[in-house]
């Protein structure tokens, strides 16, 4: 037997070489990627990579308390704790799957100890003992080896990999995701706050238009429709204001969520004179950026993940071969247990295979080609949304460029004309209503410029998460 068995050997190393899992290579798109991006002339190719450091990003708005609370969502926030331990339990399998390709060996050791009825006394003993006692010692270690003749427990470890590097991804885009997500609704925050002190100013000043109205109705100079329409600005720039204490409220208790605090004991001081950088977008930006999407990334790896899993189907047509070996040995003596005349052994090789399954193995197979063409689609469909979100923000970032430097012209022309027409007004020139037009016309250019400001830092903040990180180094 054992001669046999060392024949076999060399057979198994040979044919352990053989591998049933398909040659990977990454799904080409369903057209070429584009070299530049239609929305800004001058972008040239490159080629980065998804383990490339995509730096701290948010530092390009340069608000010191923003980089703080970022810092905090890397530590606290429970989304990416999530996301983290689903990594860990990803690089988990792997190692487990890699510990398939060894040798399993198992120790077992035993000792007993019976006897019967009866006693009987020595001459000198200390006492009585059974005359029927026998005691019994024993240890056995034995071994078990499957060997990997066609590939299928590399297959596994390939599968296992290839899942673990997408939910590396998985745990890079949650992180992404929560870093945007709270960049975006801290400059809402700071929007919120900048219109608010707008608005506040404006109920002032209303209050003030409406006791000048409220005077000269008492006077008898202007009529009673005046104080009423000076009345319902006043109650409507009031009505804004609360609205917009609402809408703060909500951003600071989302921001809460992401840094991991209860929204009852977390907030932000206001800063009505708030202002931040608007990132300027270098035009040397290289457009092949998919490679540093995490979500691109993850779809990639889970393409060659199922590519995988056909080598682990395709395997199930063909034989497994075990090897397996033990020693035992067993005495009545403790000191004669590892004596050669107590010991046995045993070596053998054995084989199974499947002969009849009514297409189960063909089954699984297809199911396992299947799985690949929907992994191959779903990251042809991602490699695509991400082109479209990358030409989506890129044309809302110059479009919004554009559109802020038209709104500072008319909100300046809406001052002028606004404090024009109430002095106007106080001269007895114009009707009142002439004047409410023009405050109101005076405030919503105000908080249009205000909202296009941020919505500039939004658009660029959105880029950020486009092409999958920030643009510094690079």
């Amino acid at each position: 037997m054992t001669v046999r068995l060392l024949t076999a050997l060399p057979l198994v190393a040979l044919v352990a070489a053989c591998s049933t899992t398909p040659a990977y290579e990454t799904p080409k798109l369903a057209s070429p990627a584009p070299s530049t991006w239609k929305a800004m002339d001058g972008w040239k190719a490159a080629a980065p990579s998804d383990h490339l450091d995509r730096g701290d990003w948010w530092t390009l708005l340069g608000d010191p308390q923003l980089n703080a609370l970022a810092e905090r969502v890397k530590v606290d926030n429970q989304t990416i704790a999530a996301a983290e331990a689903a990594y860990r339990q990803a690089r988990a399998l792997v190692k487990e799957q890699r510990a398939s390709l060894f040798p399993s060996i198992d120790l077992s050791a035993s000792g007993t100890r019976s006897g019967g009825g009866g006693t009987s006394s020595a001459p000198g003993a200390g006492g009585a003992t059974s005359s029927g006692d026998t005691k019994r010692y024993s240890a056995s270690i034995g071994a078990s080896w499957e060997p990997d003749v066609w590939g299928r427990i590399r297959a596994s470890i390939g599968n296992a990999n290839a899942s673990a590097q997408a939910s590396a991804a998985d745990l890079a885009a949650a992180q992404l995701s929560a870093q945007g997500e709270l960049a975006t609704n801290y400059l809402g925050l700071r929007q919120a706050d900048i219109e608010i002190a707008l608005v506040q100013a404006t109920v002032d000043g209303y209050q003030r238009a409406l006791k000048i109205t409220q005077n000269r109705y008492d006077a008898g100079i202007a009529p009673r429709s005046d104080v009423l329409q000076a009345q319902t600005a006043l109650a409507n720039a009031q009505s804004s204001l609360e609205g917009l204490t609402q809408t703060r409220a909500a951003y600071e208790n989302a921001i809460a969520v992401l840094v991991g605090q209860p929204a009852s004991g977390f907030t932000i001081a206001a800063d009505p004179a708030w202002t931040a950088a608007v990132p300027d977008i270098p035009v040397g930006l290289p457009s092949a950026l998919l490679e540093r999407r995490p979500d691109v990334a993850a779809a990639e790896r889970r393409v060659a993940a199922a590519n995988a899993q056909i080598g682990v189907a395709r395997a199930a047509y063909f034989p497994t071969f075990t090897l397996s070996g033990s020693g035992s040995s067993t005495a009545s003596v403790l000191g004669d247990l590892f004596s050669a005349s107590a010991n046995t052994w045993s070596l053998g090789l054995s084989a199974a295979q499947t002969l009849f399954d009514a297409g189960a193995r063909k089954a699984q197979v297809a199911q396992s080609r299947a799985a690949y063409d929907a992994a191959a689609a779903n990251y042809r469909q991602t490699a695509l949304t991400a082109f479209q979100d990358v030409e989506n923000q890129l044309t809302a970032v110059r479009v919004l460029e554009r559109q802020y430097a038209l709104l500072e012209t008319a909100s300046r022309a809406a001052d002028q004309t606004e404090q024009m027409l109430l002095n106007q007004y106080r001269a007895g020139q114009v009707a009142y209503t002439d004047v409410v037009t023009a405050q109101a016309s005076a405030l919503s250019a105000r908080r249009d410029l205000a909202a296009a400001r941020v919505s500039r830092q939004t658009a660029a903040v959105a880029l950020v998460q486009a092409i999958g990180g920030g643009w510094t180094g690079l």
